[in-house]
């Protein structure tokens, strides 16, 4: 019998249940994995916005931690919203021991355009998490900022924007293109070995919440599954375009609902 994969999410928490590691543990799920978290900050938050944001003292996110890899195997770890500074030093002493797929959805601007990390924040996740994580999963925005440009308007300057990150040190990119204006939702994955586009239809949708920390978590998960990248970004790029396809089925607020999570479990 094959052994289901452990997977931890260190994140922030989303009481809607769209995004953070709800989100994460629901795709973990979804995709055939055992989910766990870390809770790095907790949200009052809602389908049409964020109205606060409690911090978990990065003290107690290391009890997490510790309480966690002193028991369980763990095979394989997706890094969300983690905000601070001091939060970041302190997991990186368990990421650089790690021997595993780690994925880094870098939550650096919220949809508004609203910066959610600091500058000193910002220096530390390029600086010492983006070179231990074996993937980043920018979008655009986000990306922007990592490598200090304005914001792709293309897909030739998505693609340098990438190779740039590469440079900074990170092993592998995918740079999520849905802020690019098409008929097509482009990712691209780089590595220093090259690069390959994933394209999907865009869906004409308002139930996008929580469609990056989904992605990330499904390419843990899949990545986990068959220690082949390009396998599970291309396994979950089809996992998220099935989820935004059946958010229809489901009636979660008033503003940008979630993805269905669970429209074709395994």
């Amino acid at each position: 019998m094959t052994k289901i994969k452990n997977l931890l999410t260190i994140a922030g928490s989303d009481p809607s249940g769209g995004a953070g590691i709800q989100a994460d543990i629901k795709t973990f799920s979804a995709t055939g994995s055992y989910g766990m978290s870390v809770i790095t900050g907790l949200t009052a938050q809602n389908t049409q916005g964020v109205q606060a944001i409690h911090p978990v003292p990065a003290e107690f996110v290391k009890a997490q931690l510790d309480s966690l890899f002193a028991d369980i195997q763990i095979d394989g770890i997706k890094i969300g919203m983690l905000g601070d500074a001091s939060i970041m030093q302190m997991i990186v002493p368990y990421l650089r021991d790690f021997n595993g797929p780690i994925v880094l959805d870098p939550v650096m601007v919220a949809k508004g355009g609203a910066a959610l990390m600091s500058q000193t924040a910002e220096r530390t996740l390029i600086e010492f998490l983006l070179p231990l994580a074996g993937l980043v999963t920018p979008n655009l925005p986000e990306m922007a900022v990592l490598v200090g440009q304005a914001e792709a308007q293309s897909q030739q300057q998505m693609q340098q924007q990438a190779e740039q990150l590469i440079k900074l040190g990170a092993k592998a990119v995918l740079a999520k293109g849905g802020h690019l204006a098409g008929q097509e939702s482009s990712d691209l994955l780089v590595t220093p070995d090259g690069f390959h586009w994933f394209n999907a239809p865009r869906i004409d949708t308002a139930n996008t919440h929580g469609t990056g920390c989904t992605l990330a978590s499904a390419i843990c998960s899949y990545w986990a599954q068959t220690a082949d990248l390009n396998s599970a970004v291309a396994q979950a790029k089809t996992y998220i375009q099935g989820a935004i396809q059946h958010a229809n089925q489901l009636k979660v607020g008033q503003g940008h609902g979630p993805t269905h999570h669970f429209y074709c479990p395994q």
